[in-house]
């Protein structure tokens, strides 16, 4: 972060590095940089009544979906990189958790009949999959099963000898 920290412009704000106060966070590397003012660190639950739990779960995805992804041999390709991530994530993932809607059209309320349009897509896809499949058949199901022969012998039952 130090390294990072010099190709900061002098007029770009202190970066704010909100955190748990887990052992990565609160140690003497990052204490040091928190007293240069490099960062500014805010302990979740601490500092803040809040807790960082879910933009701790997005840089997780930012980290191993993407910039893990990507040769990251400057600052400028990790802003770069990065930048690119936020916009796909907020404008093109759809999440779970907003029932299928992006960050985008919960925020900008665009998407309010997306939840209804999924729900409509799956039970069309589900009819669409129980004709599909009541309509497949095998050979022995289009020409229905053979009758047993009445004079061949009746194959022994389970577990008696033949």
């Amino acid at each position: 972060m130090r390294d990072a920290a010099q190709y900061l412009d002098a007029d770009d704000t202190t970066p704010e590095l909100y955190a748990d106060s887990g052992i990565e966070n609160v140690n003497g590397n990052v204490d040091a940089l928190v007293n240069d003012g490099l960062i500014h660190r805010v302990l979740a639950q601490v500092e803040v009544a809040f807790s960082n739990s879910m933009i701790e779960a997005w840089w997780r995805s930012l980290k191993s979906q993407w910039l893990y992804l990507n040769t990251l041999d400057s600052v400028a390709a990790v802003r770069r990189l990065t930048s690119f991530y936020v916009v796909e994530h907020n404008t093109k993932m759809p999440h779970a958790a907003f029932h299928g809607q992006t960050p985008d059209e919960v925020y900008f309320r665009r998407g309010d009949d997306v939840p209804d349009q999924l729900a409509e897509a799956a039970r069309l896809a589900r009819q669409a999959r129980l004709a599909a499949n009541r309509n497949l058949s095998c050979e022995a199901c289009r020409v229905g099963p053979t009758p047993p022969d009445p004079s061949e012998p009746l194959p022994p039952k389970r577990g008696e000898p033949e």
